[in-house]
């Protein structure tokens, strides 16, 4: 029953926090929460570009965690603010080896949701001695075809022909037909009044298409300037340049970490990384326990996928 789901645990207050300089003009903000003496987990947030918040805490039981957060390069509290030189899927694979050692932890639970999943894949795979288990939510791999089903008009536009036409609104019609390089163009020159509406717009197409049931707090989330632009001006980083992959590099090199146990929760409907990806991830994992929600979208807010993730994490505690 819906009325029995977990839902996530109390925010408790870091017992550390600060900024980690890990290079080429780039300094990373983090914190530590929970038990200093807990099973240590580190949560990767989304986007690329999406930032962590206070709630993030709460996906892990804080008697039981080491809860580390950190916002990626660029994004969040991070410095430079939506930097995006030295800023590559493997540039924060290696931050995430300074901040593990920084906190002086062996080996971590990995926890990542939507670009978090590819982040999360990418970082095991090159230090699978430094994962304990990996929990993974609404599965990205960074595929030119997965970039292609939230960008162009055969995707998720299919489903939402209304809110994309505000993703199509700040382009001239005559440069539609390439509108990953159209917004490129725009949004990564200087701040203006241009760049900042195609930044929102940007942004509230992801975020319109992230719930079964929009969340209107959720969409101003969205439509704020500043996350907006880090928002938009990262993922369009990564996007145009195939995420820094291989196309299929991910799935391709799953037996690097074939015995790593975890779990990957999907929702049934999720629009912005549609379940295939998700399917093809467990028959190349076999011990990635796949969760479907049958109710839930691309959120990590939906009821159904908030349960299933806590309750992963409460079934890792020991």
């Amino acid at each position: 029953m819906a009325s029995e789901r977990r839902t996530l645990y109390d925010p408790v207050d870091p017992f550390d926090s600060g900024w980690l300089d890990v290079g080429n003009g780039h300094q990373i903000h983090y914190e530590q929460c929970g038990n200093p003496d807990g099973k240590p987990a580190v949560f990767l947030h989304g986007g690329p570009g999406g930032g962590f918040e206070a709630k993030h805490r709460g996906y892990f039981d804080p008697r039981a965690y080491r809860i580390v957060l950190l916002d990626q390069r660029g994004a969040g509290k991070s410095r430079p603010f939506a930097g995006l030189e030295h800023n590559t899927t493997w540039d924060l694979v290696a931050d995430l080896e300074r901040l593990r050692e920084h906190c002086g932890v062996e080996s971590w639970l990995v926890f990542g949701g939507s670009w978090g999943s590819t982040l999360a894949l990418a970082y095991a795979q090159t230090h699978p001695g430094r994962v304990t288990e990996l929990v993974l939510r609404g599965i990205f791999l960074g595929t030119r075809r997965e970039v292609a089903w939230l960008y162009d008009p055969d995707g998720a536009a299919r489903f939402y022909p209304d809110r994309y036409q505000g993703f199509l609104a700040p382009i001239p019609v005559a440069e539609r037909g390439d509108l990953l390089e159209a917004y490129r163009k725009r949004l990564f020159g200087p701040a203006s009044e241009e760049r900042t509406a195609c930044a929102v717009a940007w942004s509230l197409w992801e975020g319109g298409a992230c719930r079964l049931v929009p969340d209107l707090e959720e969409l101003e989330m969205f439509s704020d300037p500043d996350l907006a632009v880090a928002l938009a001006r990262i993922e369009c980083h990564y996007f145009v340049h195939d995420c820094f992959l291989e196309d299929g590099q991910l799935l391709r090199d799953m037996g690097k970490v074939a015995r790593t146990p975890g779990v990957i929760v999907q929702g049934r409907y999720d629009m912005v990384c549609p379940p295939a990806a998700a399917w093809d991830l467990h028959q190349a994992w076999p011990a990635g326990e796949l969760i479907w929600v049958p109710d839930g979208g691309h959120s990590a807010s939906e009821p159904g996928i908030t349960d299933a993730l806590v309750q992963a994490t409460d079934g890792f505690r020991e």
